[in-house]
């Protein structure tokens, strides 16, 4: 193999593909990324056999071939690199990398002990098309509420599927669900998507991303955009009914500013150390307010405040800080409702937006 091509594209294709190669699993090969030319393009690609992650960039093709290079070591190496020009060439799997200052070798392996990289016959999926941040809003809106338990695998990705002729995404691990409608669609999808591919994909976009081709098969996702694919296999499973966790008509409702809410939330959360981080809201109708309660026993306690346009009884809810504040930090609109019916019964927080399309649930810490 021979080939040029310029040090600025073969880092940035190496960074992103690097990611996934992985040093920690009982097959060297893993840790190495492929490097092979076809007609008209390099392509660059890892994979630790859950996920796999390619990237074409154009380059002159001198002479084709391939070779596997340890991940690290080229990666370091290349981005190290003054800009420009550079060549790659093989030759009994030693790279050599020439440039303007010099030239390099890095002692490499044949890709015939490589995995073979995941294929999807486009001719049966069900594919949609997104744009890039609406993607991003709602991933980021839903991975937060994904269990990190992995006997409980079916709860540690994020279940995308069709419902009421739109598609949603939802999350959870038990204690708190998120919910968001993405898009119309006319197809039927039902797939669990593992959040650290969900995560892979939002470090590869980059600001010349625009939109996203999103594959779905029986038991595959492939994400395709500019020259980037990344490929998972999907969760196997069945994700719960969780629909029955959203609350219908709450007794308790206040409409506050996120920003004002999100402060006092982390003051209170300062003296929760000894409730586990546990808080209380209560909202008063008559004073029109929406206070945080915390006591720590041995620190003191705490009582905030703020304007609350209030609808309902009276109410007060025990939650959890931190999942109170992960829900709002992924929050975009100014104002927020936080909703509830008694101290046994979920919250529910919705932003003030016109579609309303994204809801957060937590379940209160009974004591």
């Amino acid at each position: 193999m021979e080939v040029e091509v310029l040090q600025e594209n073969l880092t940035k294709a190496l960074s992103n593909i690097g990611r996934v190669a992985n040093s920690k699993t009982g097959l060297p090969i893993l840790s190495n990324i492929l490097i092979r030319s076809d007609d008209s393009q390099l392509l660059v690609a890892a994979t630790n056999l859950e996920i796999a992650s390619t990237q074409k960039i154009g380059v002159k093709i001198i002479q084709k071939g391939s070779i596997t290079i340890p991940a690290r070591l080229v990666i370091d190496f290349i981005q190290n690199l003054p800009k420009g020009k550079i060549t790659l060439s093989v030759k009994n799997n030693i790279l050599t990398i020439k440039s303007k200052n010099g030239q390099s070798k890095i002692n490499g392996q044949s890709d015939e002990e490589f995995p073979e990289l995941p294929v999807i016959d486009e001719k049966n999926v069900t594919i949609e098309t997104i744009p890039i941040n609406d993607f991003k809003q709602s991933v980021n809106q839903t991975i937060i509420a994904a269990s990190t338990d992995a006997s409980r695998q079916v709860l540690t990705g994020v279940y995308w599927h069709s419902h009421d002729n739109s598609i949603y995404l939802a999350a959870t691990d038990g204690y708190r669900l998120a919910e968001k409608c993405l898009k119309t669609t006319t197809n039927t999808i039902q797939a669990i998507i593992p959040v650290d591919v969900l995560q892979e994909v939002l470090r590869t976009v980059d600001d010349q991303t625009e939109a996203i081709e999103v594959l779905f098969d029986d038991t595959q996702v492939r994400f395709r955009f500019n020259d980037n694919e990344i490929t998972s296999r999907l969760i196997d499973g069945n994700f719960p009914d969780y629909r029955q966790l959203i609350p219908k008509n709450p007794t308790t409702t206040s409409i506050i500013d996120r920003a004002e809410l999100t402060r006092i939330v982390k003051i209170s959360r300062i003296f929760s150390k000894d409730t586990g981080g546990g808080i209380i809201v209560r909202v008063d109708q008559e004073k029109k307010i929406l206070e945080t309660a915390s006591i720590a026993s041995e620190s003191g306690e705490s009582t905030l405040g703020i304007d609350g346009d209030n609808n309902g009884e009276d109410g007060s809810i025990s939650l959890n800080s931190k999942y109170l504040i992960d829900a709002l930090s992924v929050i975009d609109s100014p104002t927020v409702q936080i909703c509830f019916s008694g101290k046994l019964a979920p919250s529910q927080l919705i932003p003030q937006t016109k579609d309303e399309s994204y809801t957060h649930i937590i379940m209160p810490i009974k004591s």
